[in-house]
């Protein structure tokens, strides 16, 4: 199957890879098919690509590279939406965006770490949680890598 999109161009894809969402995204509540691409020469930014519209493309990364350990409880209708099994593994994405603001003449990328995605990687079914009341614990680690954004 191919797909279009306007950030990776045309992609020949598996249809057996593709993510449902079957609520959407919120403000994309219509869009419930997506792909995820690793973006090349990078260890941490993944794309999550609308199978649907070539136009709407996220970046997505797991939460560890930026030293943020998730706890919290999926409920049970969370876990009927996303069809969850026992042994079925659940990824952990959080989205990303591009600050406006500059830090050293270089775009700082942010986290939307209130509103992780979560998707059942055994039946390709996501979802986004929304995180209303959170408690945060901070550890303190030395920074290895960092992400490098260059205007393309």
């Amino acid at each position: 199957m191919e797909i279009q999109s306007k950030l990776l161009g045309n992609q020949e894809i598996n249809p057996e890879t593709i993510i449902n969402f079957p609520r959407g995204l919120p403000g994309f509540e219509d869009q419930t098919r997506f792909k995820l691409f690793h973006q090349e020469g990078s260890e941490i930014v993944y794309w999550l690509q609308s199978v649907d519209n070539e136009d709407l493309t996220f970046s997505v990364a797991h939460p560890a590279h930026f030293n943020i350990n998730y706890n919290f409880t999926v409920t049970d209708p969370e876990e009927d939406l996303l069809q969850v099994a026992p042994g079925d593994e659940l990824v952990i994405l959080i989205l990303l965006h591009k600050d406006n603001e500059q830090e050293n003449g270089k775009h700082t990328i942010k986290g939307s770490i209130k509103s992780p995605i979560l998707i059942n990687a055994n039946k390709r079914i996501g979802m986004q949680k929304i995180l209303v009341a959170i408690e945060q614990s901070i550890t303190l680690t030395e920074k290895v890598s960092e992400i490098d954004v260059s205007e393309a």
